[in-house]
């Protein structure tokens, strides 16, 4: 394959054997942690950055106005400013709330979309923890995060965030179910969890393409339940302006709400890089069977591109429903997981083991 030639494993072999050859195995070890820790820390801060700009210029264009436009050429430092606003901001100390909870919740919240980036395969080589149960890992650490937000509501005293969590919570474990069965669909197909050898098992085919309707299906089951799980609109009842201020960080300021505020896009980002390389192939070209010219047109455009490519063709699905649909009801939003999603998913799941038990799909 043609795509090979963009293969990262040899760079970053040899960035491995350079250290291991002029460190002991101790410090080469954490010396290879400190520059991952770093790298996903830079990724964490520009991606965070991008898609805030990317919502408010999505916002303004499906509301027909310009968005930010001052700061910077086309307002492309709009962000940076807001986050240097939030940086210099007064961290308020609440009277009578639980300060240890109150103040270890912005980072739970935050490690956990942290954990769940790190076993994304980004391009050919270049992947920084390859499980053999990648997408079990990433649904269980991402879960994680309801954990920092119901602990944020409570620990605040006050009674909107309280609400604001509990909302949150049942959400979150609600459209978890959803997540799950849509993602088994593929994995039914290819019968692995492993997410490089599921990108590889789409050389020859996306499976959104040779799952047919079933994949398809759970393709946009996913999205909108991962869309709901990660509190966006119109799923966004747990932090309900008119209702309840803020929700869940409504007693927030500075750098702990910014750290909310960035979670909230990362989830989205790792909800996207999902979707993208179970579905879309990942970094994996376009390739169709036969028409070998074609294939090697698209292996000339580098892995990681198609890999954010598709990832941004996703988060701007996610911000389209955002900004079309109102915001449900917490009635709707529980009626459209248990009385719609979940049975459309569990019909999905046998009627996908019944094909690949019977050997009608391209393997």
């Amino acid at each position: 394959m043609g795509y090979q030639k963009y293969d990262l494993a040899p760079l970053t072999h040899s960035i491995d054997q350079y250290l291991y050859s002029h460190l002991s195995s101790t410090w080469a070890f954490l010396a290879e942690m400190t520059l991952i820790g770093v790298v996903f820390l830079i990724f964490y801060a520009v991606i965070g950055l991008y898609l805030v700009l990317a919502e408010r210029k999505v916002c303004a264009f499906m509301q027909n106005r310009i968005g930010p436009n001052r700061v910077g050429w086309y307002g492309v430092l709009q962000t940076i400013a807001d986050l240097f606003k939030l940086l210099l901001k007064e961290l308020i100390t609440i009277r009578k709330a639980d300060k240890l909870l109150f103040n270890i919740a912005p980072f739970i919240v935050i490690i956990a979309s942290f954990l769940g980036i790190a076993a994304i395969p980004f391009a050919m080589g270049l992947h920084a923890i390859d499980f053999n149960i990648g997408i079990f890992y990433i649904m269980a650490v991402s879960s994680v995060g309801v954990v920092g937000i119901l602990i944020a509501g409570w620990s605040s005293n006050n009674k909107y965030s309280l609400i604001g969590a509990m909302r949150s919570g049942a959400q979150i474990v609600s459209y978890e179910l959803s997540v799950g069965l849509s993602l088994l669909v593929i994995v039914i197909y290819s019968g692995t969890l492993q997410l490089s050898t599921l990108v590889e098992s789409q050389a020859d085919g996306w499976w959104i393409i040779k799952g047919h309707i079933p994949a398809i299906l759970a393709f946009f089951v996913f999205v909108t339940a991962g869309t709901a799980e990660t509190n966006r609109g119109p799923f966004d009842l747990a932090e309900a302006e008119s209702e309840l201020t803020a929700g869940f960080h409504t007693e927030y300021s500075g750098i702990k709400f910014a750290f909310f505020f960035l979670a909230e896009y990362m989830n989205m980002f790792l909800v996207a890089s999902v979707a993208a390389t179970v579905f879309l192939g990942g970094w994996m070209p376009l390739h169709i069977p036969g028409l070998e010219g074609f294939n090697n047109a698209m292996d000339f455009i580098p892995p990681i591109v198609w890999y954010f490519g598709k990832t941004a063709f996703v988060i701007f699905l996610m911000m389209w429903i955002k900004w079309t649909f109102p915001r449900l009801r917490i009635d709707q939003l529980l009626n459209l997981e248990w009385k719609y999603l979940l049975p459309i998913n569990l019909v999905n799941i046998v009627v996908v083991a019944l094909i690949v038990l019977m050997g009608w799909y391209i393997k």
